[in-house]
């Protein structure tokens, strides 16, 4: 499965301010890679009786599986009955057809994530053969919790449970702290993309259609965290060409930030109950302004790295064409 960072948690934790955005990359993923149980307990009580929190723990520990590989799963119709509803199908064709579509708009591989079986939890009293189920990665749980009822108990603690489950694994699989500055930029830039598909997704639905409207409120995000300056205005001070990307621009602590700002964003939008552009709008410059309050080293005042992510790759695709054709070539001569 593809390491994409999750949000809701992250979320959780800058706004109640559990931790600062005042370390350098490394040292905040790093941060975030030591989540464990007692931090989803945490995160949990402000909502929830501790003997709730207690019992919900244990029951999702209880449900976890593992492959012959290792690798840890669960099954949907358990997951169902922790998330407490009790139609299988609604289940289905609603909450895990929306964290499917989540998944594709991330474009996280969906099989990858959502494993059709026929299991035997499915199979009622009288026999016969075995229902449809799923084998779901702590992602696809993440993904499924994001998309459930909040107003149900178990939901919003399943939401808080898998974001930390899923975050400590992917974080353990990257070993981010090995990467140079370059591949962070490109890893960072390539998840901005994917966000940014996903909350434009949500923004339509406060009737940020048109591409005027995008551009007003994609300002807005940027207004609240670079102090005032919209897009145009950080692009001349980086001093970019007309069409040239700013994200394209960025070195990995200012590309960081603006993760922040469109995963947060994309989150506090889910979570209202109000809607409009303005609204929209004014909740993205907030999110901007909020994640700036916590930066040691302001966006504006970080430097522009010499190459672009459109020269990075550009060097790492002819890096990879050398590679290749020495590899050819090395086997040719083993023949």
């Amino acid at each position: 499965m593809k390491n994409y960072l999750t949000r809701q948690l992250l979320v959780t934790y800058i706004m109640k301010g559990l931790f600062k955005f005042d370390m350098d990359f490394d040292e905040l993923v790093e941060r975030v890679a030591q989540i464990d149980n007692s931090e989803v307990v945490q995160v949990s009580k402000e909502n929830m009786k501790d003997d709730t929190i207690d019992s919900l723990l244990k029951e999702f520990e209880s449900k976890a599986n593992y492959d012959d590989d290792g690798i840890e799963f669960w099954y949907a119709r358990e997951l169902q009955e922790l998330l407490s509803y009790t139609s299988w199908d609604k289940f289905d064709n609603g909450v895990i057809d929306e964290a499917k579509k989540s998944c594709e708009n991330l474009e996280i591989p969906v099989d990858q994530n959502f494993q059709e079986v026929f299991s035997q939890q499915g199979k009622n009293s009288k026999g016969g053969r075995t229902s449809k189920d799923y084998k779901l990665t702590r992602y696809a749980c993440y993904l499924i919790a994001q998309n459930g009822d909040p107003r149900k108990k178990p939901v919003a603690f399943a939401q808080t449970y898998f974001a930390v489950q899923t975050r400590r694994q992917e974080l353990q699989d990257v070993e981010i702290k090995r990467l140079s500055e370059d591949d962070k930029r490109l890893k960072l830039r390539n998840e901005i993309k994917g966000y940014n598909k996903s909350l434009s997704n949500v923004a339509k639905s406060f009737g940020v259609i048109k591409p005027l409207d995008y551009a007003i409120f994609q300002n807005a995000g940027y207004q609240g965290l670079y102090d005032g300056e919209k897009r145009d205005n950080i692009a001349k001070r980086k001093g970019l060409k007309k069409k040239e990307e700013i994200l394209d621009h960025m070195g990995s602590e200012e590309l960081a930030a603006n993760w922040f700002r469109v995963t947060q964003t994309e989150a506090q939008l889910r979570k209202d109950d109000k809607y409009g552009k303005q609204h929209a709008n004014t909740t993205h410059f907030e999110v901007g302004k909020r994640v700036r309050d916590t930066m040691v080293n302001k966006p504006e005042d970080l430097s522009v790295p010499d190459k672009s992510i459109k020269q990075l790759k550009s060097e790492k695709k002819k890096e990879q064409k050398k590679l290749t054709k020495a590899k050819n070539k090395a086997e040719k001569l083993d023949k």
